[in-house]
């Protein structure tokens, strides 16, 4: 798990922001106080929709219509092309050090790549570890991208920044719980009852964020 969600773990997630670059240009993100908002906004939208569907990997949920339910939780095509790009990178990374036979058959399937939770949670799942730790990991990581991007586009403390995060930190609990118990669920009762919180502010900036000509970040 600390692998997994490790800043240094060769997955491309320092090219995103998460949507912080965009909000930052739009005024949305000023300091650390506006940054906890985007953050705490993101973890219990994106952030919980994307630890569910981590979860219902690691939980042993069919990774192609799980890579489907991504897709419909998805609207925004730049935020599916960039989820796709960081599934690709991840799957690479994975599949180096957990050598997984599920893992390879999601890569057969979805050559162009899969979304990012779902390869994810399969990793987790490859790793040994539960839907909670898969849950764990795509929720802390819905809030550190921003965080971290923060810190670069504004020239943020960073001390301020780890501080809005351990400030999350027990509503990442809850929010990973949620997710967790959201994907034991979907085993019985299927992908209908997984988490499909939306952010439409989230959706039309990275549309908009994908048509800039020069941009610091992916997404």
């Amino acid at each position: 798990m600390l692998v997994l969600a490790d800043g240094r773990f060769p997955a491309g997630g320092h090219a995103h922001s998460g949507g912080a670059e965009a909000a930052v240009a739009a005024g949305r993100i000023r300091d650390a106080a506006t940054l906890e908002g985007f953050c705490r906004g993101r973890l219990h939208t994106a952030g919980l929709a994307t630890a569910a569907i981590a979860a219902a990997a690691a939980a042993g949920v069919d990774p192609v219509r799980l890579d489907e339910a991504a897709d419909a939780r998805t609207p925004a095509p730049a935020l599916r092309a960039a989820a796709r790009r960081l599934g690709r990178q991840m799957m690479r990374a994975a599949r180096a050090a957990w050598p997984s036979s599920e893992l390879d058959a999601l890569a057969a399937a979805r050559p162009r790549g899969a979304h990012q939770p779902v390869v994810l949670g399969l990793a987790a799942r490859a790793a040994g570890l539960t839907p909670l730790d898969a849950a764990h990991t795509a929720a802390y990581e819905s809030v550190t991208g921003p965080a971290t991007a923060a810190v670069r586009l504004l020239g943020l403390d960073p001390f301020q920044a780890t501080a809005v995060l351990a400030r999350l930190a027990p509503e990442l609990d809850r929010v990973a719980e949620h997710a967790a118990d959201a994907a034991g669920r979907a085993v019985l009762d299927g992908l209908h009852v997984l988490p499909a919180a939306s952010a439409p502010l989230l959706d039309i900036a990275a549309e908009q964020h994908a048509a800039w000509p020069v941009r610091l970040f992916a997404s």
